[in-house]
């Protein structure tokens, strides 16, 4: 009884992580529990919490944007930025409670099997999709681009495409770095079904955030295997299997306004219009959506194009124009410390799968969030919280050494 009373909080803390592919509702009530789990045993012990050394600059970002609520003339409904710092929980209660590396890889496993069945319905979704346009005559590529696509378990399938990215560098990085074979193979096949349902996504950032995730990981195991990559693309390209090779290729040859080339360009003059009117305080959180239209340069060609006119979908100019340029630079000082901290524990244990992992996630991210808003997604921010909150613990001078790479 002991033992299980112990680990209550990783057991809720994982219930909480793998959730995260299946249910968002599920998850907060799992971090809910762990939070207070932890909490109790805090009491008890106190070296039971573990912060990872980020507290100055979440305690700039949090007061941030209160200021920003507080000045904005809308305080009801800046609830939405202080919601969210509840999800900042995942940080600390990973960094305390994913102490060993079996319990890391645990947490992977999980992540790896409710993932893997979110992109095996997403799949589903995807071959109903396309038998519907091919019935209807439609040209599959265009009609799949311009309308609702796959979305697995999620609401959005930019929000599983961000989970996908995520939890395939967290298999990657197990299995490169891992060094155990047990369960290798089965890991690779779920590696594979959710880099199929990635790439049925269509979205451009994600699979740009998972190669530069992927490259990071290869060049640091065999970086002759990177000749692989652009053989990818390539072959991709050549065969165009349901119109990919076309979406990849719209990134900068874009089939009109299928693509979201020209309303990204808008979103970002927006953004800036927006900064340049509020660059203290921004126009508040909750209020990017119901003010975007009103700031949309006028020098724009009408009419605009389609899209979805309710943030930035750029995470750096989201937070600048909702709450300030001093919240964008609070919010660089945290991820720019996460960067540096994980890469610094990378440095010291090159042959540690998790700090390599969180390495990936974080590049991955970071590069994902100039094309899409990820960090204000309720379940891809947590899940990216968890990741790098396992890199600390992996990190912590009393960790566990990790398992041989081996072959």
């Amino acid at each position: 009884m002991r033992y299980e009373s112990r680990h209550v909080p990783f057991y809720l803390t994982w219930a909480a992580v793998a959730a995260l592919p299946c249910s968002i509702t599920a998850m907060n009530i799992a971090l809910g529990l762990a939070a207070l789990a932890l909490s109790i045993r805090w009491r008890r012990d106190r070296g039971a919490l573990r912060f990872p050394p980020l507290k100055a600059p979440l305690a700039a970002l949090f007061a941030w944007t209160l200021l920003s609520i507080l000045l904005s003339g809308h305080v009801a409904q800046g609830w939405e930025g202080v919601r969210k710092f509840y999800l900042f929980l995942m940080l600390p209660l990973t960094a305390s409670t994913v102490r060993t590396r079996g319990q890391m890889r645990a947490l992977v496993w999980g992540l790896a099997g409710t993932t893997t069945l979110s992109a095996a319905w997403s799949l589903v979704q995807f071959a109903h999709k396309y038998r519907a346009a091919r019935d209807a005559g439609l040209d599959f590529r265009l009609t799949y681009t311009a309308g609702e696509r796959i979305t697995g378990f999620m609401s959005h399938w930019m929000t599983l495409s961000g989970e996908e990215m995520i939890v395939l560098l967290a298999i990657g990085a197990l299995v490169l770095f891992g060094g155990a074979r047990r369960g290798r193979a089965l890991l690779v096949g779920c590696a594979a079904l959710i880099g199929v349902s990635l790439a049925a996504g269509y979205t451009r950032s994600m699979w740009m955030g998972a190669a530069l995730g992927g490259a990071y990981l290869v060049w640091h195991r065999d970086r002759r295997w990177l000749i692989a990559l652009p053989a990818v693309a390539l072959l991709i390209l050549a065969v165009n299997p349901a119109g990919l090779g076309s979406r990849l290729i719209s990134a900068w040859h874009p089939a009109g306004d299928v693509d979201s080339n020209r309303f990204r360009v808008i979103c970002r003059h927006t953004a800036l219009a927006m900064m340049k009117a509020h660059p203290w305080f921004g126009v508040g959180p909750g209020q990017v959506r119901p003010q975007f239209l009103s700031y949309i340069p006028a020098d724009e060609p009408r009419p605009l194009p389609p899209g979805a006119y309710i943030h930035m979908h750029n995470t750096y100019l989201q937070f600048a124009a909702e709450r300030g340029i001093p919240a964008l630079a609070a919010l660089l000082w945290l991820l720019g410390r996460m960067a540096a901290d994980l890469a610094g524990a990378a440095r010291r244990r090159p042959r540690d799968w998790v700090p390599r992992a969180a390495v990936a996630v974080t590049i991955a991210v970071l590069a994902a969030g100039w094309y899409e808003h990820n960090l204000g997604n309720g379940e891809v921010l947590p899940l990216f919280l968890a990741v790098a909150g396992c890199g600390y613990a992996a990190a912590a001078p009393d960790a566990e050494p990790n398992e041989s790479a081996g072959g």
